[in-house]
């Protein structure tokens, strides 16, 4: 028996492009074509489809509340996004929604098929660009280390070999403050010394 297929596509010659090249194929066939979610979710029972081809820029409910709202119904649907969008902000947003993969509109028959056979078996599919953009999102980045004013200019000071007395009188400051600004960029840059301090913000071009 075929798959169910519907697509959700505000533009229509794609989407009946779309559905030309799945109703070719043995193993599925599309079952509906709607240009806005409202009706495809007004419908889900009646087509009884659970691979969905959804746009994300539509008019309306957007794909990925659109994406929110089948996965209520049928939890086990596979929706694959197919938009222009390539932004991670809005895979993301896909992705959490509930979507089983996701791919751009300029891909090849082939590819559309391949994804829904591999959409249909468990898997995950997703352009190069897209699967590089996820891959990449998860490298934590290191965070930036930010020091105020105050703390820069104690640790300039310091990096010159200026004494706490030299550096209360050159910043008008008293030695209790410079020990509370030390603790802090010691905090910051976790070190645990003077010469450490003044090493690591040289390295990180903090001076």
């Amino acid at each position: 028996m075929k798959h169910k297929v519907v697509i959700v596509e505000d533009n229509i010659p794609l989407s009946e492009g779309f559905a030309e090249i799945i109703n070719q194929t043995s193993d599925f066939e599309v079952v509906a074509i709607y240009d806005n979610c409202e009706d495809a979710i007004k419908n889900l029972r009646k087509d009884g489809a659970k691979t969905f081809l959804m746009d994300i820029d539509l008019p309306g409910i957007n794909g990925v509340e659109g994406t929110k709202q089948i996965k209520k119904v049928f939890p086990n649907a596979n929706i694959i996004m197919v938009t222009v969008f390539e932004n991670s902000d809005v895979v993301f947003d896909a992705l959490c929604a509930g979507a089983s993969g996701y791919l751009t509109k300029n891909l090849k028959s082939e590819e559309l098929i391949d994804a829904l056979k591999e959409c249909v078996s468990g898997g995950a599919p997703m352009s190069i660009k897209i699967a590089k953009m996820v891959v990449g999102s998860f490298q934590k980045k290191p965070s930036k280390i930010e020091l105020s004013n105050r703390e820069k200019d104690v640790l300039m000071q310091l990096s010159e070999g200026n004494s706490y007395d030299s550096i209360a009188d050159n910043l008008f400051i008293s030695k209790n403050t410079i020990k509370f600004h030390l603790k802090n960029i010691y905090i910051k840059l976790q070190v645990n010394s003077n010469i450490e301090a003044v090493q690591k913000a040289n390295k990180e071009n903090l001076l």
